[in-house]
């Protein structure tokens, strides 16, 4: 996902850790919870043994207002959480947070949801898993579904050809920087809330804007 939204700000960061945030550890430990009663001050304890050092106060009100939109729709209670996936053709593997007892799979944000349909890097996870549940299975897999847990809203992404030759355009430039080359910052780049700027105005690669 890291390399989709863009490969030279992974380049630069391929050797730091990645660290999730307070806002993913709320809707994550929530998630466990969707399909039943949403106790708050069950999942608030649960929050604080997974995540100690999370702000008291705002973490909190999160979860208030994340319990409080969740409260409002219907989710489908899981039969698996953290469920492995792996593709051997393809190299690689991911984590499927949450799978119903019809087979049908969701991944979690912490996001708020776009208007309409999903995220790019949404899409992207999800054919991603489709490719690897595939191969598992042996069947085809239409999609999943997008749980964005800010906003209590589920959606389900039917994957298309396009997502699938974004996963294998992205797994040739994920090889490539694991193969030491430097990428090409591509054309939408998320630069101006990016760390790494100046390095990568250093680094070769315009934007379109900078061309025209």
């Amino acid at each position: 996902m890291r390399v989709h939204a863009c490969p030279v700000r992974f380049y630069f960061e391929k050797n730091q850790p990645f660290l999730e945030s307070d806002r993913y550890a709320v809707c994550k430990q929530l998630s466990y919870h969707l399909g039943t009663p949403l106790d708050a001050d069950a999942i608030w304890d649960e929050i604080l043994a997974v995540r100690p050092g999370i702000d008291p106060g705002a973490g909190r009100e999160f979860l208030t207002t994340c319990i409080s939109k969740c409260n409002g729709g219907e989710w489908k209670p899981a039969v698996e959480h953290d469920v492995r996936v792996a593709s051997e053709k393809h190299a690689m593997a991911g984590m499927i947070d949450r799978v119903a007892d019809d087979g049908t799979f969701s991944i979690i944000r912490a996001a708020g949801a776009l208007p309409f349909g999903t995220y790019a890097a949404d899409r992207l996870r999800v054919a991603a898993i489709s490719f690897c549940l595939e191969e598992m299975t042996g069947k085809e897999v239409a999609g999943g579904n997008v749980e964005y847990i800010p906003d209590g809203v589920s959606r389900f992404h039917a994957v298309q050809p396009r997502d699938r030759r974004q996963v294998i355009a992205t797994l040739h430039k994920f090889r490539s920087i694991r193969d030491g080359q430097m990428p090409s910052r591509p054309l939408n780049a998320p630069c101006n809330r990016c760390s790494f700027r100046e390095k990568c105005d250093g680094s070769g690669g315009h934007r379109l804007s900078e061309l025209l």
